[in-house]
């Protein structure tokens, strides 16, 4: 394939950071600055490093010579994100070229129009196409790390959905999901949710029930009560809004399939607490919550 000018400088800017996850993370923070770009800044950028600060504190992007080796999974999509981000960038300066893929493309929408409802649809659709490109390096991870890459993405599309389709994530709580969802607030709180819970080390031990009692009430009341009943609507939505049919494909009946048997069903539905039962009760999805 024959790659544009704008294409081939995102490719270069990620190799020049591929071994550092530290300049990996300066990489992303350049995206949002102004200082290179005669284009705006952007927007969201404490959302973007919540993801990726998160990646870093778990070693997972460590290069393949350190003694602590991280996941080449979690790399490469890493380095998708960053990819679709140069550019787009790219593009918005004059470079040569056409968005390569239909994360690319939202990506640059979000450049030319810096909504929250475009942000997540820029960040989320290349989080998905980077799962979708690197499901072999998955099936390399442990059962626990396979886990929670079903639970990160199930996570991020649901709080997209509180943004840009409020009545299928809260129901007639649509009104606060907005705020709820705000990129500045609720990826931060995503993602601290789960830090909460894993230990800063990669990789992790093949023991993904332990970490599951250990969740603490928010996360269960989160997956439990509010998205489980209704992530067949999430996922055929998310599919469609991001542009990435074979989103679809990554669940199964109501559990998340991305590198993990479907008949492994137990980790998906632990007891509900009391507030996940209530929640259940009280803002249970209906078919008409699913847009908008």
């Amino acid at each position: 394939m024959q790659l544009s000018d704008a294409a081939m400088f995102a490719r270069q800017r990620v190799a020049d950071v591929r071994d550092d996850p530290e300049a990996r993370s300066r990489s992303l923070c350049h995206l949002y600055d102004d200082g290179e770009f005669r284009s705006r800044r952007l927007p969201f950028r404490r959302a973007a490093t919540a993801f990726l600060r998160w990646q870093v504190q778990r070693g997972l992007l460590h290069p393949p010579t350190d003694p602590h080796p991280g996941s080449p999974w979690w790399r490469a999509v890493n380095e998708q994100l960053l990819r679709d981000g140069w550019e787009s960038r790219a593009l918005a300066e004059g470079f040569a070229g056409t968005p390569s893929s239909p994360s690319v493309e939202l990506s640059t929408r979000f450049v030319a129009e810096p909504t929250a409802t475009n942000w997540y649809r820029a960040h989320n659709s290349s989080i998905v196409a980077g799962y979708l490109a690197n499901h072999a390096l998955a099936h390399q991870e442990s059962r626990t790390e396979r886990f929670f890459m079903n639970l990160v993405l199930l996570r991020v599309l649901y709080a997209h959905a509180l943004v840009a389709a409020p009545r299928l994530a809260l129901g007639w709580l649509s009104p606060v999901a907005p705020l709820l969802g705000d990129p500045r607030l609720g990826m931060t709180g995503l993602f601290l949710s789960i830090s909460r819970i894993l230990p800063d080390r990669y990789p992790l031990s093949d023991d993904v029930e332990t970490y599951i009692d250990n969740e603490h009430g928010f996360g269960r009341l989160l997956d439990i009560g509010i998205i489980t009943p209704r992530v067949h609507q999430l996922y055929a939505w998310s599919a469609t809004d991001l542009d990435q049919p074979a989103l679809r494909t990554l669940l199964c009946d109501d559990v998340p399939v991305y590198a993990w048997p479907a008949d492994d069903s137990a980790p998906w539905h632990p007891t509900p607490t009391r507030a996940a039962r209530t929640a259940r009760r009280l803002i249970a999805p209906r078919p008409e919550y699913g847009i908008g």
